[in-house]
C-alpha cells in the first residue's frame, strides 16, 4: 500500500511541478535492481551491494545528553532524526538498514512521534523506556517493538564506566533473535527513497554554502554544525564545537544529505513533553555538496521528504540527517548557513 501511495503522490507532483529543476528531478525510481549486471541498492542510501538487500530497517531511539556522547553506532545509520525533546535537549532517531553496528547507544526512552517516523520505514522500534502517550501504542500492538524496560541485562547491556541513564546499549545480534522469537518478519526491506542519478548529483543549482550552524539552544551543548568536506563530498557533524567521532570505531560522523524543516511544536505536560505537527509541511532548507536549496517539506507515508514547488528532490546517495526545529522560531533565527 505504501508503494502505490508514494508512487502515486510523486507523480502528481511532478505533473504539477512542469519542468521546473529539471536535473534535480531526474530520480531513480527503480525497485532496487540496476540495469546492467546483478548489481542491486540499498533503499536508504542508493549505494550499490552484490546481494539483494532483503532486511528489514531497525529504529533506535539515541540518547543525545552530553553524558552520553560520544555515541556508539550512530556512523552506520542510514537516517538520523534529531528531535527536540523536554528540557530543551535533543535525541535521535537512527535507522539502520544498510549497515548494523554490533551495538548501538546510549539508547533512551520513546516518544510518540519517534515511534511515527520508525513507522514510515516500517522499522522495528527500540528503545529504552517510554512516555505515557509512547507507550499506550507500543503495548497496543500497533508497531513491533523491542524494549530496554522489559529486557535490560539482556537484549540491552550497560556499561559500568557510564552513569544511568546513560549507558543502556542495544545488542543488534540479540535483537535478532528476540523479532525472531516475537515472530517479527525481519527481511522486508523498506520502500526506496528517491535518489539523484549520479551524473545529475551536481552542485549547480543552489547557494553555496560550506557548512550550517543549527541552534538547538543557547547552550552550546546543543548547538550543531555540519561542515562540508569536498574531498569527501559530506558533512562532518560538530557539536559545540567539537567534531562527534563514534566510540567504538573512532570514525567520523557524516552526512551526504542534511535535510534541515521546521514543524510546530507544543508543550503538551508539566514535564515539558511535546507534540510536534509532523503532517503538515513547511519550510525547509537541503544540503548536498556543499549547497544549500530552499526546499519544503511533505510527510508522505510517515517519511520527511523535500519538495520544491511541488515537484520531489532527490536525495545524493549516502547517509541523511534530518534536524527537526520549532516552526515558532523558524529557519532565519535557528539556522545560520555560511560560506567560507
Amino acid at each position: 500500500m505504501r508503494k502505490l501511495t508514494i508512487l502515486a503522490l510523486l507523480t502528481g507532483a511532478l505533473l504539477m511541478g512542469g519542468c521546473w529543476g529539471e536535473k534535480e528531478t531526474k530520480v531513480e525510481k527503480d525497485s532496487g535492481q540496476e540495469a546492467k549486471g546483478q548489481h542491486y541498492t540499498f533503499p536508504l542510501t542508493g549505494k550499490q551491494t552484490n546481494e539483494r538487500p532483503e532486511q528489514r530497517s531497525i529504529a533506535v531511539v539515541m540518547n543525545n545528553h552530553p553524558q552520553a556522547r560520544p555515541q556508539t553506532g550512530l556512523a552506520e545509520a542510514d537516517i538520523v532524526y534529531e528531535v527536540l525533546v523536554e528540557g530543551n535537549m535533543t535525541r535521535f532517531l537512527a535507522i539502520y538498514q544498510s549497515e548494523q553496528p554490533k551495538e548501538a547507544g546510549p539508547v533512551r526512552s520513546a516518544r510518540d512521534y519517534f515511534i511515527d517516523l520508525a513507522e514510515g520505514y516500517d522499522s522495528l522500534f527500540i528503545a529504552h523506556g517510554y512516555s505515557p502517550e509512547a507507550k499506550e501504542r507500543l503495548f497496543s500492538g500497533e508497531v513491533d517493538q523491542i524494549n530496554g524496560i522489559q529486557h535490560d541485562g539482556t537484549i540491552f547491556e550497560r556499561d559500568a564506566s557510564r552513569k544511568a541513564p546513560h549507558n543502556s546499549y542495544v545488542q543488534f545480534d540479540k535483537v535478532q533473535e528476540k523479532a525472531e522469537e516475537k515472530g517479527y518478519g525481519m527481511e522486508e526491506m523498506p520502500d526506496r527513497l528517491n535518489f539523484l542519478k549520479s551524473s545529475d548529483a551536481v552542485a549547480d543549482a543552489g547557494q553555496n554554502a560550506s557548512s550550517v550552524q543549527v541552534n538547538y539552544s543557547t547552550k552550546p551543548a546543543f548547538q550543531v554544525e555540519y561542515k562540508y568536506d569536498p574531498d569527501k563530498k559530506s558533512y562532518e557533524r560538530f557539536v559545540g564545537e567539537e567534531q562527534q567521532f563514534d566510540r567504538k570505531t573512532k570514525e567520523a560522523i557524516r552526512a551526504n544529505n542534511v535535510f534541515i524543516i521546521e514543524a510546530e511544536h507544543r508543550v503538551t505536560d508539566g514535564e515539558g513533553r511535546l507534540d510536534i505537527n509532523l503532517s503538515s509541511g513547511g519550510n525547509a532548507y537541503l544540503l548536498q555538496n556543499g549547497v544549500v536549496h530552499t526546499a519544503e517539506w511533505s510527510n508522505v507515508d510517515g517519511r520527511i521528504l523535500p519538495f520544491k514547488d511541488g515537484a520531489p528532490m532527490g536525495f545524493v546517495k549516502g547517509k541523511t540527517w534530518i534536524n527537526i526545529i520549532p516552526a515558532s522560531k523558524g529557519l532565519d533565527k535557528m539556522v545560520a548557513l555560511r560560506n567560507n
